[in-house]
């Protein structure tokens, strides 16, 4: 077996070389690959962890106009931007997605940090972008309408690494000679940490005198830099908080937070890592009741820290998904793609918090039936270029569900707003059920569904429409 184990890392490693990888995320790799070959799991039994509860609430604390000065000069902005929103048919990054009037995930995000530079009167908080092979050449590009967006040295973002897909059956690299670039996967977030020293951006911070990175996903628009939050997290001498929010049945299958019995450490624990029959305890929203929102605050001289006594890798826990090799062939070789979560990470700190924060602080686009709410009257832009809920509705976002058939990729879901989205502003749930168009002119109230089974197009005419359900036939 240490024979084969040897093998295995050799052909690993030599791969990655060979593709000109950065040796950290080449170290991070093969650290999960001999795990996976020692037969971790991955699995968090629930025997070894406790639930968590009675956590600070963001929304009592308070740092002084002052304090926030003088942390903002200390803080860098991380985004997270390595999608290409393929689920939604998007050929590009989905940060260059259209979410409210003419702005883009970033044009909102570019808006936002500057304004807060300005407030505070510094070239503080930096700001970077993790993007991927895929999004690099066109997020740079687009972003050069923000000349004063990048550093001190001209840097604006640094690139998250690949790895390569593990055959199911021996954990040797997949091999796809017609598309080479099937074999080759994402590692997940987790990958920020090595690709932080890999591309020197963590040691360049520090020297800068820069000791907090707030780090969150570009899809979130509800993950601002919140003075008040820095300043409890600065306040706490903690190397890592992460940003909790309460779970609700929407919720269960997600990830969430507990503390391991074995070291009263905060864990982080995916639906990935739960055994199948513990599901059930797992889906228990009143047990564990908060979930990962992926806003997390780092403190960086504990973080190189950490990585120097580990020889500069995070043993984060590995989560395997067993796919096709090629997606679209689900008879091709079952591979292993083995990721990693850059939250678990919470569970490499000593000293390591967690604080509850209001919902609207996760707000994710993951789907077009997400998308619709931002693009109504639902949603505003702030003076400071956040975008939040309408003040009327008392932070609870309306509900949209939309029929995949016609409204999962980006191109039909536009097509059937020609005249614009309807208003949503007092409405609680939107259902569309089947080929719908919507002309202008049409506010929802309440709980409404569309029903169209009828096999032909039809359409939603102009007009106010309250708890009810619309047959078009």
């Amino acid at each position: 077996m240490v024979d084969e184990v040897g093998l295995i890392r050799k052909s690993v490693g030599e791969k990655a070389r060979r593709h000109g990888l950065p040796k950290e995320s080449i170290n991070a790799f093969l650290n999960a690959v001999q795990r996976i070959c020692e037969g971790e799991t991955g699995l968090i039994r629930e025997h070894s962890i406790e639930p968590v509860s009675g956590l600070p609430k963001a929304t009592e604390l308070e740092t002084s106009r002052g304090d926030a000065r003088a942390l903002i000069h200390e803080l860098a902005v991380v985004k997270l931007n390595g999608g290409l929103g393929t689920g939604m048919g998007l050929a590009g990054p989905k940060s260059l997605l259209r979410v409210k009037g003419d702005d883009t995930f970033l044009d909102l995000i570019a808006k936002q940090i500057l304004g807060f530079r300005e407030q505070f009167g510094r070239r503080q908080p930096a700001f970077y972008l993790m993007n991927s092979f895929s999004t690099q050449r066109e997020t740079l590009s687009f972003l050069k309408r923000y000349p004063r967006l990048p550093d001190q040295n001209g840097q604006l973002d640094f690139l998250q690494s690949k790895v390569p897909k593990l055959l199911a059956t021996n954990l040797m690299p997949a091999s796809h000679e017609a598309d080479p670039e099937l074999e080759w996967c994402p590692p997940g977030h987790g990958d920020i940490y090595p690709s932080l020293i890999s591309s020197g951006l963590l040691d360049s911070l520090l020297s800068r005198g820069v000791k907090y990175l707030f780090v969150s996903n570009s899809d979130n628009l509800g993950a601002t830099v919140d003075a008040s939050l820095l300043g409890h997290f600065a306040r706490s001498g903690a190397g890592f908080m992460m940003e909790v929010a309460r779970r609700t049945a929407a919720d269960r299958k997600g990830g969430h937070l507990a503390r391991r019995r074995a070291d009263a450490r905060l864990v982080l624990r995916e639906s990935a890592q739960c055994a199948s029959d513990e599901v059930d305890r797992f889906q228990d929203v009143d047990r564990y009741q908060y979930f990962n929102t992926n806003n997390l605050w780092i403190q960086l001289e504990q973080l190189r820290t950490e990585l120097d006594r580990r020889e500069g890798v995070l043993e984060l826990p590995v989560i395997r998904n067993e796919k096709p090799l090629n997606p679209r062939e689900l008879d091709s070789p079952k591979v292993l793609q083995l990721e990693s979560a850059m939250g678990a990470a919470i569970e490499c700190f000593s000293r390591a918090i967690a604080v509850e924060v209001p919902r609207c602080r996760f707000s994710p686009v993951k789907t077009t039936s997400d998308l619709l709410g931002l693009w109504s009257d639902a949603y505003v832009v702030t003076a400071d270029h956040r975008l939040v809920l309408d003040p009327s509705r008392n932070g609870c976002p309306p509900v949209t569900v939309l029929d995949p058939d016609y409204f999962k990729f980006i191109s039909d879901f536009a097509l059937r707003f020609p005249q614009g989205v309807p208003s949503m502003l007092g409405c609680e749930k939107l259902t569309v059920r089947g080929d719908v168009t919507f002309l202008g002119g049409v506010e929802c109230h309440g709980q409404i569904c569309f029903e169209n089974e009828s096999g032909h197009p039809q359409i939603v005419e102009a007009g106010v429409y309250h708890d009810q359900v619309v047959r078009l036939n």
